[in-house]
């Protein structure tokens, strides 16, 4: 009998433990998203990472979440600008590069099947991830779109780390590093 009323609890145990792993995606994946003011070498950082893990045989794959990249040195895997161009959005809707960049990243978050349909299910579940993201402080500190994508791509069954660069120029002097410091924690 004891044996019994066990088995019960133990089966009870795996069907709620399965319920619970059901919405957990099979296979983890890790990120960086890579941040920073404009023009302080955010494409360069993940071009010189894809390079170095590629030399070390690590598989990886850059994603260009930037919609206003022009030119970024590395092959990447997945690029919003073929879903959303800030040069596009300037045109159609008469806006400037900020607006035409918060339009974008909007669209971005709208759409944000389309990221989920370009990551693929699994495709690259080897590959460790390098998302490059715009350089506007703005998107990160008075908008939603970029935490919302985060947020997103974590549900997904990404596991993501921030990699905050900033120009080398902050690490001169120490209120200048301490300027820069706080940009990053903005």
């Amino acid at each position: 009998l004891h044996l019994q009323a066990s088995s019960v609890h133990t089966t009870r145990k795996l069907v709620l433990l399965r319920r619970v792993h059901s919405s957990v995606p099979s296979m983890t994946r890790y990120a960086q998203v890579v941040v920073g003011p404009a023009g302080s070498g955010k494409s360069t950082y993940c071009r010189a990472m894809a390079s170095h893990m590629s030399s070390i045989g690590r598989s990886v794959q850059c994603i260009n979440l930037d919609p206003a990249a022009e030119h970024f040195g590395y092959s990447a895997a997945v690029d919003v600008r073929e879903l959303v161009s800030v040069a596009d959005v300037m045109e159609a809707m008469n806006l400037g590069p900020n607006g035409g960049l918060i339009h974008a990243m909007e669209y971005l978050d709208t759409n944000i099947e389309w990221l989920r349909e370009q990551l693929g299910d699994g495709e690259y579940d080897n590959d460790y991830y390098l998302i490059d993201c715009p350089g506007q402080i703005e998107l990160y500190s008075h908008h939603h779109a970029i935490r919302n994508v985060i947020d997103a791509m974590q549900k997904w069954g990404f596991r993501i780390c921030t990699v905050y660069v900033m120009d080398a120029q902050y690490a001169t002097a120490a209120s200048k590093f301490v300027q820069g410091t706080m940009a990053a924690l903005s």
